[in-house]
C-alpha cells in the first residue's frame, strides 16, 4: 500500500493542474484527480497535507470555468474528513503550522459557488468529531491523536472562517443549517468561541433565528451555538453583540413563535432562549422594554395568578409539565432582574407584578394544588417570595396598598406555629428547609428587610401598628432557640434579618424602644454571651454579633428605661469582655456604643469595677487598644512609648504622605476624617468619663500613654491649626498679625507636647527609682537569708562538735551554768523556795 502511495506523485499532479487549453488536458486532469482521491481513501499522511492543499485550490479555481471539476474537488475536501496518519510520533509537531493552514483553507474555499462543495466543506468539519479509529490503518504509519485535527482547527482560526461564509449562504437553507452544524460542533471549545465572536457571530446568528424553516433545525442550532458563544466565551461580548434593537425583536419573535407551538421539544428550545433573554436583560443597555420582550415577559410571570385576559398570551395555556414549571422560575428570575431597572417599573406596576407576587404569601395547602404538585407549589412559592425581596422596594406604593406587611406577618406567624407542615427544601431558595418552614421565614423576612431598609416613615408605622415588634421578638426568640439544638447558617441569617428589621423600626423612636426593652434586651444579653470561638468559625456568628450591636445601639441608647435596664443586667461588663477579644471589625463598634452609653452615670461605675483575664481593668484594656491603634495606623514612639515628634505628637503615616490641597471650608480636612475613621476620639471620650487620675491596674507603661491620651484633643486642634496654617501658605502669605498668631499657636502646641515629653520622663524616672528601691530591698532579704543561713550552719556544726568531743561537751555545760547563773535575780526571795535548774543525770546541754 505504501508503495501505491508512493506511486503518486504529487508534484506532478499540481504540475498538470496548472496547465490549461486542449478538452484532452481537462480529461486527463479529472482523471489524475479521481485516482489521487482513490489512493488516499484510507486516510491522509501529515507529509502530502500541504500537497492536497495545494491541489484543493487548483481545483477550486477551475470549478469557476469548468462544472465538471465540482466532484472531484468534494472528493479530495472529503479527505480531510478521513483519520490523518504520521510515521513519527514528531510529525505532528513537525507538520502543525501546514496543516493548520490546510484546514483553515478548508473556511475560504466556502466561496466556491457550489452547493455541493460547501456541504462537504461542513461534513468534513463535523467529522473531525468522530473519535471513532479508522478502518485500515496505512502501513508504516499510525493514526494521529483524537483532538489533533481540532487543535489545528483552533490554530487555524477556521471557526471565524466559517462564521464569515455565513453570508454566503444566507438566502439557501440547506447549506445554512450545514454550516451552522460545523459551528455547533466548534463552538464546543472556547478558543473558537473566542474567535467566532471576534467575527460577530452572537448578532449574525440572532438574525437568522427567525428564517424560513420547516425542520425547526435553524433555531436550535443557532440557539445551541448562542449558549456555547456565552458559556465558554466573554459574555460580555457577546451580549454587547446582541444590543441592538433588531437582535432583541428576532429573539422576541422566535420566542412567541416556539411559545405557540405544542411540542415538547419546542418547549425546550423556548425555555433556552428564555435564559438568553435573561441574560440580557441584566445589562440595562438591551432594549428589552423598548422591544416590548420585556412586557412580554411579565405578562407571561404573573398571568396564571392574576387571571385578567391580555392580548400578548391569548390562547398561551400553561401544561403544567416540567418544561412549563422551569419556564414559570425563569420567568420569576426575569423580574427579579427588571426590578433593578428603573425604566422597569412602571411596568412591573401596571402589569400587577406585586399581587401576583403576594399570590404565594399563604400557606402551603397540604393536598397540593390542581396545577402545581407540593413540591413544585413550595419550589415556585419560595421562588415569588425570594423575588418580592427586590420588587417591594421599587414598588412601595403598590406594596402598603396590596397589605403586604399585614400578609407577610400572618405567613410568618404560621412559620413559626404547630401547623404540621414538612418542606421539600429540593431547590436552591429550598436549602436548609427540609422537614421545616425555616425557608419560607427566611425569604419573608428578607422581603420585610429589603423594604423596611428604606427607611420608609409609611412603611415603618404600618408595621407598628400591627405589633411587628412584639412579633419580630417572639420570631427572634424561636430562631434563637432552634439555633442552639441545630447550628445552621439559614438560622444565623433569619437572626441577622431580624435584628436589622428592629434596629431601623425603633431607630428614632423613644416609645419603641420602650416596646423593644420589655422582652429584647434578654435577647440581646444571650448574644453577647456567645462563646468568642464560634466566631471564627465560618458559620457567620461575626455577622450575627455585629447585627446584635447594632440594634442594641439603635434599640437601647437613647432611652434611658432601656438602658438602665441594660446596665442592671451586666450589660457593660459583657461588651468589655468582647472589647477585651479585640477584634479590629468589633473594637471601633462596642467603642462607639459605650460612648453613647457614657452619658449614662451608671455607665462609668460599671466599667472601673469591670476585671477581665488577669484581673485586667477597663482603663489598661482601653490603653492597650491605643496603643495597638497607633502601631497599625504609624504613629511615631520611642521605645518606651514617649512622643518623638513634639509638633505633631500623634499624626499618623498616612497624614505625613498626603500633601497639602486646600478644600472648601465644608469638606473636613484629613485631620478631621481620621477622628471618625480612627477608635482613638471613643476611646479619649471614655476616658473623660473615667478620670485621668487615680485609676487602678496601670504600669507604668501605661501612664507614658495615658498622658498622651489626656491631651489628645489638645495635639488635634494644634494639627487643625498645621492644616490651616499650610492652606494659607500655599494660598497667598497671611498679613503679619496673623503670621504672629498662627507661629504661636503652632508654638503653644509644641509647648503641650514637650510639656507631655517631661511629664512621660517624669514618670519612667520614678519607675525606674521604684525599680531601684525594690532591687535594694530583695538584695537586703537575700542578705539576711544568707546570714541566717550561716547562723543556722555554726549551730549545727557546735551541736555536732558537743556531741563528738567530751571536753567541748563540757566547756558548753560550764558555759550554759555561768549563764544561767547570771541570769538570776541577785535579790533573794525571803522565805522563797529554792528550785533548781538542773535535770539530774542529764549530759546534754541542748
Amino acid at each position: 500500500q505504501d508503495t501505491r502511495l508512493r506511486s503518486v506523485d504529487l508534484n506532478h499532479v499540481i504540475a498538470l493542474l496548472k496547465g490549461s487549453g486542449s478538452k484532452d488536458l481537462e480529461e486527463q486532469q479529472l482523471k489524475t484527480l479521481k485516482k489521487v482521491a482513490k489512493h488516499f481513501e484510507n486516510g491522509l499522511p501529515l507529509k502530502n497535507v500541504i500537497q492536497i492543499t495545494e491541489i484543493l485550490n487548483l481545483c477550486a479555481e477551475k470549478v469557476n470555468e469548468q462544472e465538471a471539476f465540482t466532484e472531484p474537488l468534494c472528493e479530495l475536501i472529503k479527505l480531510f474528513g478521513l483519520p490523518f496518519h504520521k510515521k513519527k510520533t514528531s510529525d505532528e509537531v513537525n507538520y502543525a503550522v501546514a496543516v493548520s493552514q490546510s484546514i483553515a483553507q478548508l473556511g475560504y474555499l466556502m466561496r466556491v459557488p457550489s452547493s455541493q462543495v460547501k456541504i462537504q466543506i461542513c461534513k468534513s468539519i463535523v467529522s473531525f468529531y468522530n473519535l471513532e479509529l479508522p478502518g485500515k490503518l496505512l502501513a508504516g504509519y499510525q493514526p494521529v491523536s483524537a483532538n489533533y485535527k481540532i487543535q489545528m482547527a483552533e490554530v487555524g482560526q477556521l471557526a471565524e472562517a466559517l462564521v464569515l461564509s455565513l453570508a454566503l449562504v444566507e438566502n439557501q437553507l440547506t447549506e445554512k443549517l450545514w454550516v451552522l452544524k460545523a459551528l455547533q460542533h466548534l463552538s464546543t471549545s472556547g478558543i473558537c468561541c473566542e474567535q467566532m465572536v471576534k467575527a460577530q457571530a452572537a448578532s449574525r446568528l440572532c438574525l437568522y433565528l427567525n428564517g424560513a424553516d420547516p425542520s425547526g433545525q435553524l433555531v436550535f442550532r443557532s440557539s445551541d451555538i448562542l449558549w456555547h458563544l456565552l458559556e465558554n466565551a466573554s459574555k460580555e461580548q457577546v451580549v454587547n453583540q446582541l444590543r441592538n434593537l433588531e437582535c432583541v425583536q428576532a429573539l422576541k419573535e422566535a420566542f412567541v413563535n416556539l411559545l405557540r407551538s405544542s411540542r415538547h421539544c419546542d418547549h425546550q428550545l423556548r425555555n433556552d432562549l428564555l435564559v438568553i433573554a435573561t441574560l440580557l436583560a441584566e445589562n440595562p443597555a438591551i432594549p428589552m422594554i423598548e422591544s416590548g420582550f420585556a412586557k412580554l415577559l411579565i405578562v407571561l410571570a404573573t398571568f396564571t395568578e392574576v387571571k385578567l385576559p391580555n392580548p400578548l398570551v391569548k390562547g398561551f395555556k400553561l401544561t403544567y409539565s416540567h418544561e412549563d414549571f422551569e419556564m414559570k422560575k425563569l420567568l420569576f428570575n426575569v423580574i427579579g432582574i427588571l426590578s433593578k431597572d428603573p425604566s422597569a417599573a412602571q411596568l412591573l406596576s401596571e402589569n400587577h407584578v406585586m399581587p401576583a407576587l403576594l399570590y404565594y404569601v399563604k400557606k402551603n395547602q397540604k393536598p397540593g394544588f390542581p396545577d402545581w404538585s407540593v413540591s413544585q407549589y413550595e419550589e415556585l412559592q419560595l421562588h415569588a417570595i425570594a423575588v418580592l425581596a427586590s420588587v417591594a422596594p421599587v414598588l412601595v406604593d403598590k406594596y402598603l396598598s396590596c397589605q403586604a406587611n399585614t400578609l407577610l406577618l400572618v405567613f410568618l406567624e404560621w412559620c413559626i406555629g404547630q401547623d404540621p407542615f414538612f418542606g421539600r427544601g429540593n431547590s436552591f431558595h429550598g436549602t436548609g428547609g427540609r422537614g421545616n418552614k425555616l425557608a419560607q421565614m427566611h425569604y419573608s423576612l428578607r422581603a420585610l428587610r429589603s423594604v423596611v431598609a428604606l427607611y420608609d416613615d409609611a412603611v415603618s408605622i404600618n408595621l407598628c401598628d400591627q405589633g411587628a415588634i412584639s412579633q419580630l421578638l417572639d420570631i427572634l426568640q424561636y430562631a434563637a432557640h432552634k439555633s442552639e439544638e441545630k447550628e445552621g447558617t439559614i438560622l444565623l441569617e433569619i437572626q441577622a434579618d431580624i435584628l436589622f428589621i428592629l434596629s431601623v423600626l425603633c431607630e428614632n423612636d423613644v416609645h419603641r424602644k420602650e416596646l423593644f426593652s420589655c422582652e429584647g434586651i434578654d435577647i440581646l444579653i444571650s448574644f453577647f454571651k456567645m462563646d468568642p470561638r464560634k466566631l471564627y468559625g465560618g458559620l457567620g456568628y461575626n455577622c450575627l454579633l455585629l447585627s446584635a450591636l447594632d440594634c442594641l445601639w439603635s434599640c437601647v441608647v437613647g432611652c434611658c428605661i432601656a438602658e438602665d435596664c441594660f446596665i442592671e443586667k451586666q450589660g457593660i461588663f459583657l461588651l468589655l469582655d468582647l472589647l477585651a477579644l479585640k477584634e479590629k471589625n468589633l473594637c471601633n463598634i462596642i467603642l462607639g456604643i459605650l460612648v453613647e452609653f457614657s452619658d449614662n452615670p451608671k455607665t462609668a461605675l460599671h466599667m472601673s469595677i469591670w476585671r477581665g483575664k488577669r484581673d485586667q481593668t477597663a482603663a489598661n484594656l482601653l490603653i492597650q487598644l491605643w496603643r495597638q491603634e497607633e502601631l497599625d495606623l504609624g504613629v511615631r514612639r520611642d521605645p518606651y512609648g514617649k512622643i518623638v515628634d513634639t509638633k505633631r505628637p500623634i499624626v499618623t503615616s498616612f497624614q505625613k504622605q498626603q500633601k497639602v490641597i486646600p478644600v472648601p471650608a465644608s469638606c473636613p480636612s484629613f485631620a478631621i476624617m481620621e477622628i471618625a475613621e480612627s477608635i482613638r476620639a471613643k476611646i479619649y471620650s471614655l476616658f473623660c468619663k473615667l478620670g485621668f487620675e487615680n485609676l487602678p491596674g496601670l504600669s507604668a507603661e501605661d501612664l507614658v500613654t495615658l498622658a498622651i491620651i489626656q491631651h489628645y484633643i489638645d495635639f488635634k486642634v494644634g494639627e487643625v491649626w498645621s492644616e490651616i496654617r499650610a492652606e494659607l501658605k500655599e494660598e497667598f502669605r497671611p498679613v503679619t498679625p496673623d503670621e504672629r498668631a498662627l507661629r504661636l499657636i503652632s508654638e503653644m502646641s509644641k509647648n503641650t507636647g514637650e510639656m507631655v515629653v517631661a511629664q512621660q520622663t517624669e514618670v519612667l524616672e520614678r519607675q525606674h527609682r521604684h525599680e531601684i528601691q525594690k532591687e535594694k530591698k530583695t538584695h537586703k532579704e537575700i542578705q539576711a537569708t544568707l546570714t541566717q543561713r550561716e547562723l543556722i550552719n555554726k549551730s549545727w556544726e557546735n551541736f555536732l562538735t558537743r556531741t563528738s568531743n567530751y571536753e567541748a561537751l563540757k566547756k558548753a555545760k560550764m558555759l550554759q551554768e555561768t549563764s544561767i547563773e547570771a541570769s538570776r535575780s541577785k535579790a533573794k526571795i525571803q522565805n522563797g523556795p529554792d528550785h533548781s535548774t538542773d535535770i539530774p543525770k542529764l549530759h546534754t546541754t541542748v
